[in-house]
């Protein structure tokens, strides 16, 4: 597994992402995925499955201090007391007595930063939190969160796949050491069918859906994290460490927009950022 290292984390590279995966599929899929090589596990309060995630963990063979284990603090539960209230049953869902990342899932514009920042900081300074994080961050809100905490932002994670052009908030990131985290990295599926990936594909016999991965992961300091479900998919999504694609691939790829529908689809982060509930 490679890993990218941002502040004072190293982040494996490449993740699992367990958005809808809920019940014994997600605890078995968690369990593959370490069987596997995973180490990295991605879950969310929002998701509903953080007792499946620990549950998969717990009857992996993988020791705990071997995974990285990120969780993120629900949009409704920022105000200080919910968000050490909150996280404390998230540690007891996963079964856990620390996490290797706390993430704000998203901004809320009637809760401050320096609230939920701040009990961040007394979660990392307790040691229940390794590091922390943001998601659905641009880059001006990336900054005021960065000139807030005592400990390092150590990544962003955002919606990043190649119809979803992030190169502002990716050259930011690098500038502030702080490593871009890709959920939806397929386009919710538009990058299995895509027919550029595919015939960029058939030159190094992988699938369309690995090129898009590999284009991902191998940008400077981006981490990807993909959901799949099946060993097959799990399997697959691994597969990407032995190519490289071109600098004229990495450019075309990064010229795709995936249509209407992808384009209205990409619109989400930004309304879900100015709604005030």
């Amino acid at each position: 597994m490679e890993y990218v290292q941002a502040g004072d984390a190293e982040i494996p590279e490449l993740g699992l992402g367990t958005w809808q995966n809920t019940g014994q599929s997600c605890a078995e899929t968690v369990e593959t995925a370490l069987e596997l090589g995973y180490r990295h596990v991605d879950t969310a309060q929002m998701y509903g499955n953080e007792a499946q995630v620990g549950e998969g963990i717990e009857r992996s063979s993988v020791d705990r201090d071997d995974v990285f284990l990120t969780t993120k603090l629900d949009r409704g539960n920022l105000e200080a007391d919910d968000a050490r209230e909150s996280f404390e049953e998230s540690l007891e869902k996963l079964g856990t007595d620390y996490v290797d990342l706390l993430l704000i899932h998203w901004p809320h514009p009637r809760v401050p930063f320096e609230e939920t920042l701040g009990v961040m900081d007394e979660l990392h300074d307790e040691g229940t939190v390794r590091h922390i994080g943001v998601s659905n961050f641009t880059p001006a809100q990336l900054e005021e969160a960065m000139g807030i905490t005592r400990a390092p932002i150590v990544t962003d994670q955002v919606l990043y796949n190649p119809y979803k052009d992030q190169s502002d908030l990716h050259a930011f990131s690098l500038e502030s050491d702080v490593a871009l985290t890709a959920y939806s990295p397929l386009g919710r599926g538009d990058a299995i069918s895509d027919s550029m990936l595919a015939a960029i594909g058939e030159r190094y016999d992988k699938s369309a859906a690995q090129v898009a991965l590999r284009w991902l992961v191998q940008q400077e300091n981006v981490v990807a994290i993909p959901k799949a479900t099946s060993r097959e998919h799990l399997e697959a999504n691994l597969a990407i460490y032995d190519f490289e694609l071109t600098r004229d691939e990495m450019e075309r790829i990064a010229t795709l927009d995936g249509g209407i529908k992808r384009r209205i689809w990409n619109r989400f982060p930004g309304l879900m950022r100015r709604i005030p509930f």
